[in-house]
Parts: C-alpha cells; sequence; structure tokens
C-alpha cells in the first residue's frame, strides 16, 4: 500500500568526482531502500578532502530545494575513524547526512539545528560496512530511510553538538578589510570571505568615497555589478551570488590568471581622493 507522504527528494554533495563509480553507487542504494525518492545532484566536483569547500557549497544551496529535503553529503577525508556518522534534522525541516567532521555544520547552524544523532542502528545500513567506503554503506541508508519517513531517533543515540567549522573572518584596518579567498569555483572566480554588508559598512564609515580592491597587492579594483561591465580578458571585482566579494576574469579564469587560490589574500579599502 502506497504510503499517506511521499518519500522526501535526497540530494547529493561529494567530493567524487564523475569518472569512478562512487556516486553512481549511492544512488543504486538509495533507489534500492527509496525507490520513489526524487535523487537531486547538487554536484560530486568538491575539490577532494576540501572539508571548507563542501561546507560553504553546502550552505549556499540548501535553502533553495524542498523543506523536507535529505541532504546526503560525503566529503570525508577520515573516513573510518573516530570521526561519527551523523544525522541531522533542522526547525527548517531539511535534514542532513554525513560525516561530523564541520562539513554539514554551516547549512546546519543555518537551518536551524533541533536534534542530531549517531548513525549506529545496524537496520539502517548495509551489512559488513567497509572502512573506506561510508558513503554507500552507512550515508546512503541512512538518507534513504529518512526519505521514507522513519524516525530521526531509530538511526542511533543522541549527539549534543556537532562539530563546527570555523572559516577565516575578515579583519578590520585603519581604512578597509583585510580578508582572504575562501573558494575557487569551476570559472576559476576566486570568491573571499569579506561579504557586501563588511563593505556596506567601510562605505559608512567613509561616505563619499569609493572602495578599492586589490588582491595579493595587485593594482587596485573598483568593485563591479556585474561580469559583463568588464572588458574581455580584464580582471575584476563584484559580488557573486553568494554575497561575498570575489576576484573573477571576464571570460577566463582567476586563479589561472593570478596563479592563486585559497589564503590568497585580498585587501578592500577606501581609495584615495
Amino acid at each position: 500500500m502506497r504510503r499517506a507522504q511521499s518519500d522526501a527528494p535526497i540530494a547529493l554533495l561529494t567530493d567524487f568526482g564523475y569518472r569512478d563509480h562512487y556516486a553512481g553507487a549511492m544512488k543504486g542504494v538509495l533507489a534500492s531502500i527509496a525507490p520513489d525518492a526524487v535523487l537531486l545532484d547538487i554536484t560530486h566536483g568538491v575539490p577532494p578532502q576540501s572539508i571548507a569547500a563542501g561546507a560553504i557549497t553546502l550552505r549556499e544551496s540548501w535553502r533553495f530545494f524542498p523543506s523536507r529535503t535529505v541532504f546526503l553529503v560525503v566529503v570525508d577525508p577520515g573516513v573510518g575513524t573516530s570521526r561519527l556518522p551523523i544525522a541531522v534534522e533542522t526547525r527548517a525541516g531539511a535534514r542532513f547526512v554525513g560525516p561530523d567532521n564541520g562539513v554539514l555544520s554551516l547549512a546546519a547552524r543555518d537551518a536551524g539545528i533541533s536534534r542530531a544523532v549517531r548513525l549506529e542502528s545496524t537496520r539502517h545500513r548495509l551489512a559488513s560496512p567497509s572502512s573506506t567506503f561510508h558513503g554507500r554503506d552507512i550515508f546512503a541508508p541512512a538518507a534513504a530511510f529518512l526519505s521514507r519517513g522513519t524516525p530521526l531517533g531509530t538511526l542511533g543515540s543522541a549527539v549534543a553538538r556537532i562539530k563546527p567549522l570555523h572559516l577565516p573572518k575578515p579583519d578590520g584596518t585603519a581604512n578597509g578589510i583585510r580578508g582572504e579567498v575562501l573558494y575557487v569555483d569551476g570559472f576559476g572566480n576566486l570568491i573571499t570571505n569579506i561579504s557586501r554588508k563588511d563593505v556596506a559598512r567601510l562605505h559608512s564609515s567613509f561616505p563619499g568615497k569609493q572602495v578599492s580592491v586589490r588582491i595579493r597587492g595587485g593594482a587596485p579594483m573598483k568593485i563591479l555589478n556585474t561580469y559583463g561591465e568588464a572588458r574581455p580578458g580584464t580582471i575584476l571585482a563584484t559580488f557573486g551570488s553568494f554575497e561575498l566579494l570575489e576576484i573573477a576574469v571576464r571570460d577566463a579564469s582567476a586563479a589561472t590568471r593570478l596563479g592563486c587560490g585559497v589564503g590568497a589574500t585580498v585587501v578592500a579599502r577606501m581609495a584615495r581622493s
């Protein structure tokens, strides 16, 4: 008999890439347990082992999915170690399944954590889980059962607090803000930790002046509204969809052109009159 409530969508985010079978094997497990669930790929192109990139990608994605979505997240360089496998329920309705290494924490915090459990029920995982593929053997079954309506508490015991991820914050200077690149997207755009609000506060402190941006001590740039305002091949600064300041090159890769990536220093300061 058909269940009264349909299976919730399951959204996948991993660093598995698109060459190997790993993402496909997880989807096979999901389809076996929750055949009516809609499977949605956020990406499998997170840079390998980059917990920060996975966490940022999830944070910027989760709110655009239906409220009951189960997010299956596997960026897990510590697979098979003492790090816990967990599932998190939130006040916004989203559920997150993955390793307790910080990759879930930014999105779960924004969604409002209501409770979390350690995934330890043998009834809700595959037999004899591999020590190197928890995505297939532990996380995918848990996500599928949650999609079907299995209560969170049946998957394991309560976890008092999930592991946070502490991203670097920008520093204020006498007449500006010093930040750094947090994330490099597939276009080679260098996304920083300087927010639109940070720059707005800088404007309010120095009314009537323009803000200029430099990366690694390079030439100053104005902040443009769109990529298209710059000439092809020109380096530019703008606010992207993350609402964070980013350095880009019109029709090219800023990461390649500038030879820099995560950790590169970016400064926004008031331009000299």
